[in-house]
């Protein structure tokens, strides 16, 4: 084990969120790319589009919990997670190769079909992000003890993948989606195998320290506490992923880009500031605050302000910069959302089973996403005014801050108690 992970170091935390932090940024350019190379270059409508971001979602409840529950129990190549992190990387590299060349992989193999095509890679690149994401998130709860180590450690990864995908974002505005994508082979590949090199896991997990009051309560209260979180996290995931996948609708309704390429630029400028400003809070903000007034709180509070960036959205957004503007206010809830619920949940668990838990914490995620895929899509197409959109994702993240509400601060607890 090197000295920077005995100390627990910064730079030993910058390291342990790059294997989280490739897997962001394969999903970023799917966020990017995937919506607009489908309407753009194959013409599909917007809730067919719906349909193939459903195939992710769909990969993701069955592949998270069961790539969760055998990393918990198996060894090798050095490693309990670092064997999925690997084949997960490389999986998602080749994937979103792939996601330029649907039309040719569907003329050389004869398909005849380029939706089928496109479900399928669409499918694959979410299994293989799937695959790493749940072991990237895991290993950082394997390697650091409960409490504000772990916050720390997950706060970290957010800041640092939140960075990392504004970059995706950032290339794609200014240099176009294709140069992201071959971008993101490269870094994929690198940020999810390099850092393993410097990470030794544990070959025997122990258990988080507690007293003995806690340990009974923490058992008997366990599954309630999880499955509030899970509800409550699911409608913030409602919300998000209405954004991410139908944005493109408002944004050809309300701006009015002239062009498919501005269109594509105007997604990538979005959602890099999304990124972007959302990379500052979780170590420089969300972390301190933590400390403060709770994880929880602070994670409510971050929700509210995200339900009232997409109202402003709706009432504001008629131009670029409007648009940008609002985008700001959504940072400070997207980089709660991603960081702080597994900081909370990863201390309602059995450790020795945390990447079963992480999976089945997946569910909070990807079943919304399907919900958005599937329905809310065929909504939105009848729909005459594309700001149901932000109507939709206003609703869902009002309705999971105050789910939040009832979701227990165990680290918190356990300061008063103190």
């Amino acid at each position: 084990m090197l000295t920077i992970q005995k100390k627990l170091s910064n730079l030993f935390y910058i390291i342990l969120g790059l294997p989280s932090t490739a897997m962001g940024f394969a999903l970023s350019i799917q966020i990017a790319v995937l919506s607009w190379i489908l309407k753009t270059k194959f013409h599909l409508e917007i809730d067919q589009i719906g349909y193939v971001w459903a195939a992710g979602p769909i990969a993701g409840i069955l592949g998270q919990p069961i790539i969760g529950l055998i990393s918990d129990k198996v060894w090798f190549w050095g490693g309990r997670r670092r064997p999925f992190i690997i084949i997960g990387g490389i999986l998602a590299a080749l994937m979103i190769l792939a996601l330029p060349n649907i039309d040719r992989i569907n003329s050389f193999f004869g398909i005849g079909s380029l939706m089928a095509v496109a479900i399928t890679v669409a499918l694959t690149l979410d299994l293989s992000i799937n695959i790493s994401f749940n072991p990237t998130r895991s290993i950082i709860a394997d390697v650091t003890p409960a409490g504000a180590p772990r916050t720390k450690g997950y706060t970290w990864m957010q800041s640092v993948s939140n960075l990392f995908g504004s970059g995706a974002y950032l290339i794609g505005a200014l240099i176009g989606n294709y140069y992201l994508i071959y971008t993101g082979v490269v870094v994929v590949l690198l940020f999810s195998i390099g850092p393993l090199f410097f990470i030794t896991e544990p070959r025997e997990l122990q258990k988080d320290e507690m007293n003995a009051g806690d340990l009974i309560q923490a058992v008997k209260t366990q599954w309630g506490q999880l499955f509030r979180l899970y509800f409550a996290h699911g409608f913030s995931w409602l919300g998000i992923q209405t954004m991410f996948v139908y944005i493109i609708a408002f944004i050809e309704q309300k701006i009015h880009p002239g062009s498919d390429a501005i269109t594509g630029q105007m997604i990538g400028w979005s959602f890099f500031i999304l990124n972007a400003v959302g990379s500052i809070w979780p170590a420089f903000l969300l972390e301190p605050l933590s400390k403060k007034i709770g994880r929880v709180n602070t994670h409510i509070l971050a929700v509210l302000s995200m339900s009232i960036g997409y109202l402003g959205i709706v009432l504001f957004s008629r131009n670029a910069f409007s648009l940008y503007a609002m985008m700001v206010i959504l940072t400070l809830g997207w980089a709660a959302v991603v960081s702080l619920p597994f900081a909370i949940m990863s201390e309602k668990v059995d450790k020795q089973r945390m990447g079963f838990f992480m999976g089945i914490f997946n569910l909070s995620v990807v079943i919304p996403q399907l919900i958005a895929s599937l329905i809310i899509g065929s909504v939105i197409r009848q729909a005459a005014d594309k700001s149901i959109i932000f109507i939709i994702s206003a609703i869902s993240l009002a309705i999971s801050a105050i789910l939040w509400i009832f979701v227990r601060d165990d680290a918190r607890k356990r300061k008063v108690t103190t």
